[in-house]
């Protein structure tokens, strides 16, 4: 890390100088500032862009205005509509840490301490710090992706964020940048930054409140920082997708182990091969016709590949109806309301178009 010629109270005056002409003041949940209202927000924002994030907040604020609304909600309800957004572990969270907010807190979010807050399922300290500043006023320094990128850069701090080392050197640097009034506008500040200037890619940095000063600009080096995880390359999977339609149209889903891939949505049943799949379809469905798989499509994940062959089936006669539980014939021009996987809904809505 380089040292900068700059003092803490000039790094403020700057960042405050900058969000009063250009930060964002009017997001949906900049108005009301409730510690739930910023708490769903700030796990809706992790890893998504805000112009992405806006209508999904606005539809989530409606149908779940409180904690009580969400902790009392099936989770099917949340994940449903979560669905599009990704990274659905952050939909799951939410919804258990409504319920133990409920069930623990008396309804009231534990905000005493950055580590009280940060103990609720799917909070972190990072996002414990933005709710507790931005509602509340108090001082909390926060570190999402938006501020280490504007940290590395200013300083030119080498490694990969994720290593111990370089994040305490981060957080060590965002401590001594907090300020100890205006918490709300300075966090918001911070993000907007990382978000609106000192981008991933391409950042504006003539516009910028630091340019003068930034080490990885006068290197020219912007885009060096920070530095990515040391990639391996992603294993690969395949899967078979049963697409099998009742004499309706509705095509049968599968409600996926609560933990794990997809934990919690709804998909197509799923087989790692032909014999597994004809032996399923013999078993449950034994008139069944089979018709020319789809085409393959590979889906991503952060860790792995998944090559996800569509595999149509159709059933002449109405089956009976189904005797258990996570299981459905979804009719996806009245679909219901239910989380579905992402695959699985692009390979719906083919269906309809």
């Amino acid at each position: 890390m380089q040292e900068i010629p700059l003092t803490a109270d000039t790094f403020r005056r700057r960042i405050f100088e900058w969000f009063d002409v250009h930060g964002r003041k009017t997001l949906p949940w900049q108005f009301d500032k409730t510690p739930y209202r910023i708490w769903v927000s700030e796990i809706m924002l992790q890893q998504t862009q805000v112009a992405t994030v806006i209508p999904y907040y606005q539809r989530f604020m409606e149908r779940f205005p409180d904690v009580a609304a969400l902790a009392r909600a099936p989770q099917d309800e949340v994940l449903h509509l979560w669905t599009g957004l990704g990274y659905y572990a952050r939909a799951r969270n939410l919804h258990k840490a409504a319920q133990v907010v409920m069930e623990e807190h008396g309804g009231e979010f534990p905000m005493d301490s950055v580590e009280a807050l940060s103990a609720l399922p799917g909070i972190g300290r990072s996002t414990a710090g933005a709710i507790i500043s931005i509602s509340t006023g108090r001082r909390a320094p926060i570190l999402d992706g938006n501020v280490k990128r504007v940290l590395t850069r200013l300083h030119a701090v080498e490694g990969w964020p994720g290593r111990p080392v370089v994040e305490r050197e981060l957080w060590a640097l965002a401590e001594r940048y907090t300020p100890e009034e205006r918490l709300a506008d300075y966090t918001q500040a911070m993000m907007d930054l990382g978000a609106t200037l000192c981008t991933r890619s391409k950042p504006a940095c003539l516009l910028c409140p630091f340019e003068d000063v930034c080490v990885a600009h006068a290197r020219s080096e912007e885009t060096r920082f920070p530095e990515s995880k040391p990639r391996k390359a992603l294993p690969e999977r395949a899967t078979l997708m049963l697409v099998l339609r009742d004499p309706l149209g509705r095509i049968f889903l599968q409600q996926r182990p609560a933990s794990g891939l997809w934990g919690g949505l709804w998909s197509l049943p799923q087989f790692d091969d032909e014999q597994a799949l004809r032996a399923w379809l013999d078993q449950r469905f034994p008139h069944a016709k089979r018709e020319t798989d789809g085409e393959a499509f590979t889906h991503t994940f952060s860790h792995f590949r998944l090559q996800i062959t569509p595999s149509p089936a159709r059933l002449d006669e109405m089956p009976s109806e189904i005797g258990e539980t996570g299981a459905l014939w979804y009719d996806a021009k009245a679909p219901a309301s239910v989380g579905l996987a992402a695959p699985v809904k692009t390979l719906l809505n083919r269906d309809v178009s």
